[in-house]
This record gives C-alpha cells, structure tokens and sequence, in this order.
C-alpha cells in the first residue's frame, strides 16, 4: 500500500508505530508487507511551524488493520529474537534490574520489541519466570487504564466557550477536538480521549462557535448591502 491511498482506507487502518524518522518507518513498512500484512505509510508531522521547527517534530507512522496487530507484533519479536545473536556487549538494558525489566516486559508498548524480547531473555537468564496469565492479566489492566478518558478539561472548556462567542475559529476547533478526539491503545483498538461530559461540552462549544460564525457572516453581508 502507497500513501495515495490513506484517505480512502485510513478507517480501516490504526497507528501501530511511530518513527521520527521516515527511513526507518519505511524500512518496518517493506518488512510487513514482505511477510504479508499490508500497511500504510503516514506522514504525521505537525503541518504547523515546520519550517520553524524543521526536523524536530516529524514523525511517521506505519498503520495496520487492527486484526493485524498481534501478527505484526509476533513478527516483530521474532525478528528481534534474531537480532540478539549480535547484542553489544554494553547494550544499555543489560544494566537494568529485575524490577526495571519485569516493567519493559508489562510496558511492551512502550519499547521496542527488541528490548522486550530482551528483558524477556535476561530474566529467563537470572531465573526469573515470566508468569504468561499473571502478564496477561496485567497488560489488561493496563489496557483499562489507557483506555480511561482524560479528565479536568475544565480550562480548554472554557476558552472553548468563549471562543465559539466571539466567533473565532478557534472555538470551532476546540469544540470539534473536545467532541472527537480518539486515542489508539496498544492492541489497535480506538477510545474517546475525553469524557462523556467534556465532550457534551465539545458539541455545544462546536454548534455555537459554527452558529456564531455564520451570524457574523450574515451581519456583514447585510452591512455591506
């Protein structure tokens, strides 16, 4: 799959990992589709700023169809199994402690898999079993937890308020994230990033900016005739 193709298949594809750099996006791209998954490459840099920022926010995503995740993720593992074979002797995980890798073995998400593989690898190494269910029963709650929306909105609801008064863009878009807003959790599926309330909040902020701006509009069409 090209990037031509995103606008029409986004829905059906989910960020699976994310890359400040687009060689290495790339190079995970042709590694899925070469073993059959099909994937998206994305260009999710900021629009905003970059010429001021230049490289420093870039970042690129490659996305699969979530009931490919857990395909993608073995794939990923076993590669990194025959990664170890040429581990430096300084690596930076050999390091750690028992506790610091029982936490990258929970947090698997949140490294790559090589390092998981890894910890996996150097707890077996000192005796340390890896309890699967007790592991499993972990990841879900940690699942449950990411998956809770984001609370104490009240200041974004606010200006978002005025905002859409004063008839400002701003208050568009601020309704419009508030009321839409989803994040992707580790198992590819999508949550509201706010609650219930915040995003009630989100539609009202959204109508009114829209209904203010277009009063706006009008009032100035009929001033100029």
């Amino acid at each position: 799959m090209h990037n031509k193709y995103y606008d029409t298949m986004s829905d059906k594809y989910l960020s699976f990992k994310k890359y400040p750099d687009a060689a290495e996006a790339k190079n995970l791209q042709h590694f899925l589709i070469d073993n059959g998954i099909e994937c998206l490459f994305v260009d999710a840099s900021p629009r905003l700023g970059s010429s001021f920022t230049g490289d420093l926010l870039k970042e690129y995503e490659i996305q699969v169809k979530p009931q490919d995740f857990e395909k993608a993720e073995a794939l990923l593992e076993q590669q990194a199994e025959d990664m170890l074979k040429d581990l430096p002797e300084d690596y930076y995980l050999l390091t750690f402690n028992n506790e610091e890798l029982y936490d990258v073995v929970l947090k698997h998400d949140e490294w790559s898999e090589f390092d998981y593989v890894l910890a996996r690898r150097l707890l077996a190494e000192r005796g340390k079993t890896v309890d699967e269910s007790l592991i499993k029963s972990l990841r879900h709650q940690r699942l449950a937890d990411l998956a809770r929306p984001e609370e104490n909105q009240h200041a974004w609801i606010v200006f978002g308020y005025i905002a859409a008064l004063l008839g400002g863009f701003l208050g568009v878009t601020t309704g419009y994230v508030l009321l839409t807003a989803q994040k992707t959790l580790p198992d590819g599926s999508r949550v509201y990033t706010y609650t219930a309330a915040d995003r009630a909040h989100g539609k009202i902020i959204l109508v009114l900016g829209v209904a203010v701006f277009v009063i706006l509009i009008v009032l100035k069409i009929l001033k100029f005739f």
